[in-house]
Order: C-alpha cells, then structure tokens, then sequence
C-alpha cells in the first residue's frame, strides 16, 4: 500500500483569511506523542471534517482549535490569536463549540431551551443572567433548525444521546462565533436521525454567512455534502488534508486506518469498506 504524503505549510504566518493555522505542533503527555508536527490551515469560508480512527489525536487537535490546549510546542493561531501570547478569555466567546466534554457538563434538570440560550453568557445552568425577547427567540429558531424545537421545555437529562447532539450544536451556533466545532454530532442517532441531521448540517456550511466549521468524525459516512476540506490523521500525523475531493481517496482511507478499504461515492456522498481479499 503506497504511503500518502502529508502536504507542506507555504507559509508560517497565518494569512488574512485565516481561522485556525498550526504551524508543526506537537502535543506530548509524558512519554505519549498526541499530535505529532502537525500543519493545517483553516479560512473563514471553509467547511473541514477531520477523520481518523480512535486514538488518532481527533479530539486533542478540536481542543487546539477550541483555544482549551496549547500545544507542547510549535504555533497555534486561532482567529488571529496565537496561543501562549494573548488573553483566550477574548477570543473563546467568538467559538462555538459541541463536545461529548461538553455535554458531561450540562445539569440534568436544565431547560433544553436555557441549555442554548444560556450560551450567551458562557456558563452552563441558568443564574440570575438577564435575558431578553430576542434571546429566547433566537435559541427557538436554532432549535428549528437542529430539528429539535418541540424538545425546548423537556429536561435535558431526558433527551437521547442524539437529541443532545443536536440542542448542542443549536447552543453552539447561539452567540453567532466565527468558528463552529462539531466532535462527533452524528453520534447516537440512528439511521434516520443521522439523516436529517446532515441534511441541516449541509444546509448550515451551503450559507455564505454561516462560520468556519470543522466537524470531527470516524466515518467518511457522517460527511455532510456541503463540507469542502478534510484532514485524515492517523496517530498524531497529518496523512494528508486540503480539498475532499483532492484528498478522499481509497488508497488515503487505508493509509489512515490501516486497512485496505474501497471507496464509494453516491449523490455527493462517500461510502467506505473493506476490500474482499
């Protein structure tokens, strides 16, 4: 199986279009590399999936681009901002973010509807926060949008794993960020679920308005038709990233998972399996 090269960095600056640049990062814990000279740049009008199989370094790269992480070494550039030199408490407001982390974090008794909204002030679990008219009114149209409105005064700790998927992205999307984080969103649905959820997914990166989303996943299945850029990391490293359609292939998809894998695509849509020996 012919290695696939990761591509190189032209430049070490960001450049004025980008929302997230990383410049050889490397992230150690202890004797454990979990990510590895890694090179990516991200700019505001691009939709990127990050794909790899588990322990590949998925999430710990979401954390970078979430401003939570510095990296051990090497440059990280988030909205302009590197990391280690300025104040993140600037520059997190303007990122959204939907994590399993995150939703460990939610009070069980919370309001699906307080879930969102309370994202304009940052905290999880309402307080005295103020909030008016046009708050409630937004989080009620990103509930709409996700899917998930009739579900606003239900408790969150009596939705299904996929329904909190989808009240998270709409929270995520509350404060309009500039950049739009998404590990995992189509974990926990079924069939018909997931669907749908990519279809909004898909609808949300085709507006030229919407922010720079990476979405992280393990299934090139789980890839909305709108995305255009996708990095495949395999333990830590780069395998390549750039354009889907440059950079979906059969022989990277094996590359990254290790195993000879065939390569379908259908309606803007790609199906992967395993190759009959």
């Amino acid at each position: 199986m012919a290695a696939v090269s990761a591509p190189t960095a032209t430049t070490i600056l960001p450049g004025p279009d980008s929302v997230i640049h990383l410049f050889d990062i490397t992230v150690r814990r202890g004797p454990s590399v979990l990510l590895d000279a890694v090179r990516w740049n991200v700019d505001a009008d691009q939709r990127w999936v990050i794909l790899g199989p588990n322990g590949a370094g998925k999430t710990t790269l979401l954390q970078i681009a979430a401003a939570q992480l510095h990296p051990t070494s090497g440059r990280a550039h988030v909205l302009g901002a590197r990391l280690g030199a300025v104040s993140l408490a600037e520059i997190r407001p303007l990122i959204g973010i939907s994590s399993a982390a995150l939703a460990n974090r939610v009070p069980p008794m919370e309001k699906v509807l307080d879930v969102v909204v309370s994202a304009g002030y940052g905290v999880l679990g309402r307080w005295r926060e103020r909030y008016d008219e046009l708050d409630f009114d937004r989080a009620n149209e990103l509930l709409e949008a996700m899917g998930v409105a009739p579900l606003a005064a239900r408790h969150y700790g009596t939705l299904s794993e996929g329904e909190r998927k989808r009240v998270l992205a709409a929270r995520a999307l509350m404060t309009d960020p500039e950049l739009l984080l998404l590990d995992e969103p189509a974990a926990g649905l079924d069939l018909g679920g997931r669907e749908d959820l990519l279809r909004r997914l898909s609808t949300l990166a085709d507006d030229p308005a919407a922010p720079a989303t990476v979405l992280v996943t393990h299934h090139v299945e789980e890839i909305p038709t709108a995305f255009t850029h996708l990095l495949l990391l395999r333990q830590g490293r780069v395998v390549t990233a750039g354009p889907i359609s440059q950079t979906l292939t059969a022989d990277a998809l094996s590359e990254t998972f290790d195993m000879k894998l065939d390569l379908q695509t259908r309606d803007g849509r790609y199906f992967a399996h395993a190759k009959n020996s």
